[in-house]
């Protein structure tokens, strides 16, 4: 059921979709997948004259959820309550399965109600949420499995020489793990780009198995690296609980976390050090904010994964938040497609400081076109 408007509320009056496929600047890869190009899907919810903004990255056939199946809902309601208008679309599409896709789809239809709420209510959306911290840190992420050294380490070097960031993070887990030597001889090579001084963290993308990763781990920690990202798949929650029990880097996972459960269970598992969320995947800033205070009563930090300027402001709002995502293809993207990006130098971006409403951006919609493919 569509939850009702106050007779004194603005109400959305439209809900529209496009999806823009950007190719990468080089081929990217992880341990478990390549690919050439990535899709940011663009949500607008009106109100009067007002349009918020919200998206993911994801298949263009996601626009095509957000118009057949969440517009429909979202129309016509209040656009001060957000919580009621994603309670709404997660039952809608129940039979459509919420998982994946769909879920995407309403993340950044959420994403965009709270821009318009802001914009309407001329705050900065970190205003409306209400401050935890004045700046949120970030970490350099890119490093790509199809990198070959030399670019590699202009990335390390640009992040941490140029821009002052602190922290930074490769993928591993080459081939599924079946290349231990060039695992090894690149993550050697990033802590001589990056010095003895900045954090190291790595990414397998769930590449290897226990055992491979608790012996890698050894190797890892020898050489200051203090983050083990998805060192055994998500999916297998005992595996990362046995890798975390047995290694000194700190484990984190949870990006492909779709549905607060999810969370509630990698937790319990005692699976993590540190937890990941896509406010992106679970459901756009009203989960990403539950998923930040459940992870707050067990006592474990959330770190934002990718889309930086989707969780500036909610990670200003979040007090156990340890860090978010620089990541290099959605940095890029995003600074080509939008007016107002943050400015990373330093390893902090502050969200709101500016004064502009809402998420602070403007889509750069002719500079997007030549992308547009749904």
């Amino acid at each position: 059921m569509t939850p009702p408007a106050a007779a004194d509320a603005p109400v959305v009056e439209a809900v529209e979709a496009a999806a823009y496929t950007v190719p990468t600047d080089a081929p990217e890869g992880d341990g478990t997948l390549t690919w050439d190009s990535t899709t940011l899907v663009l949500v607008r919810a009106r109100s009067g004259g007002t349009t918020g903004i919200g998206w993911t990255y994801g298949a263009p056939a996601t626009a095509q959820v957000v118009t057949a199946q969440l517009a429909p809902v979202v129309t016509g309601t209040s656009a001060w309550d957000v919580p009621a208008a994603n309670g709404a679309m997660c039952r809608a599409v129940r039979n459509a399965g919420l998982p994946g896709l769909v879920a995407g789809a309403v993340s950044a239809v959420d994403i965009a109600l709270w821009d318009l709420k802001a914009r309407l209510l001329g705050l900065p959306l970190v205003r409306l949420f209400g401050r935890a911290r004045g700046d949120v840190p970030i970490y350099g992420s890119g490093g790509f499995t199809t990198y070959d050294d030399a670019r590699q380490d202009r990335q390390l070097r640009g992040w941490v020489e140029e821009q002052g960031i602190p922290r930074v993070k490769i993928k591993i887990g080459q081939s599924w793990g079946s290349d231990d030597d060039r695992d090894r001889d690149r993550v050697v090579w990033a802590r001589r780009s990056i010095g003895e001084a900045a954090a190291l963290y790595v990414d397998a993308n769930g590449a290897y198995g226990v055992k491979q990763a608790v012996g890698l781990a050894r190797f890892l920690h020898d050489l200051g690296v203090t983050w083990f990202e998805e060192p055994v798949s998500s999916d297998h929650l005992a595996g990362l609980a046995q890798v975390r029990s047995r290694i000194v880097p700190e484990v984190a996972a949870g990006e492909y976390g779709y549905t607060l459960p999810y969370f509630g269970h990698m937790l319990r598992a005692g699976a993590v050090d540190c937890l990941q969320a896509d406010a992106t995947r679970c459901g756009g800033l009203t989960a990403w904010l539950r998923v930040s205070a459940l992870a707050h009563a067990f006592g474990v930090d959330l770190s934002g994964h990718c889309a930086p300027h989707v969780h500036a402001h909610a990670a200003a709002a979040a007090p156990n938040l340890r860090h978010l995502e620089w990541f290099h293809d959605h940095v890029r993207i995003e600074q080509m497609l939008f007016d107002g990006t943050l400015d990373p130098g330093g390893g902090t971006i502050a969200p709101g400081a500016d004064g502009v409403p809402g998420l602070g951006l403007k889509f750069r919609d002719k500079r997007a076109e030549p992308y547009r493919v749904a």
